[in-house]
């Protein structure tokens, strides 16, 4: 695959991910897509074979973005693993500037949306979030190794546990347009994880 193809596929994904970002998928036609872009429809068919496989790329592009993001927030750098872990959970306080608000935003409105009308696109976020946990999941046992985390508590299950929690505020900040829930999901993270609400400071 050319360079110069990557680069036309990139650029209808990214111009269809900010549109769709604000609209939702199913309102958003292929159209709209195709006109922001400035691209022909038959350039479109050459990338993607419908507009369900384009969402599918899309969600796909998308997480792969995010695991870049999780990964420069988590991954060792000579910090506790704690402080790791709320370094991330802070960036979903912000309410759509950040990179991780813009892809949590995504999760939330795509996962009602799409999950009954597009099972490759139902799999792939499915497979997005999972990855994700995973992330967690890893931060926390090495938070219970450097010993910035103690307790007896499961690291996958309180992942698990952690990013339901955290979505959930995400689409309560959506209907209520502003962040009480997002101030009591950090507050129930650190509780889950046993650490002094200071550390948020």
């Amino acid at each position: 695959m050319s360079h110069d193809h990557l680069d036309v596929k990139q650029h209808i994904l990214d111009t269809g991910r900010a549109i769709i970002l604000g609209k939702g998928f199913t309102a958003v036609g292929l159209n709209e897509i195709l006109s922001a872009a400035r691209v022909p429809k038959g350039s479109f068919y050459h990338y993607f074979k419908s507009k369900e496989s384009f969402g599918e790329a899309l969600v796909d592009s998308y997480v792969a973005d995010y695991l870049t993001h999780i990964d420069a927030l988590l991954q060792p750098d000579g910090s506790p693993a704690a402080e790791r872990l709320l370094r991330y959970w802070s960036s979903w306080m912000t309410t759509g500037e950040s990179e991780s608000a813009q892809c949590n935003c995504l999760v939330v409105k795509l996962s009602g949306e799409v999950s009954d009308m597009s099972e490759a696109m139902r799999v792939a976020l499915l497979r997005g979030t999972n990855l994700i946990v995973e992330r967690l999941g890893n931060c926390i046992l090495e938070g219970l190794a450097d010993g910035s985390l103690s307790g007896e508590f499961d690291a996958h299950h309180t992942a698990l546990a952690l990013y339901e929690l955290w979505l959930g505020a995400a689409l309560l900040t959506k209907l209520r347009r502003e962040r009480s829930a997002l101030d009591a999901a950090m507050r129930a993270t650190l509780g889950l994880l046993n650490l002094p609400r200071r550390l948020t400071a």
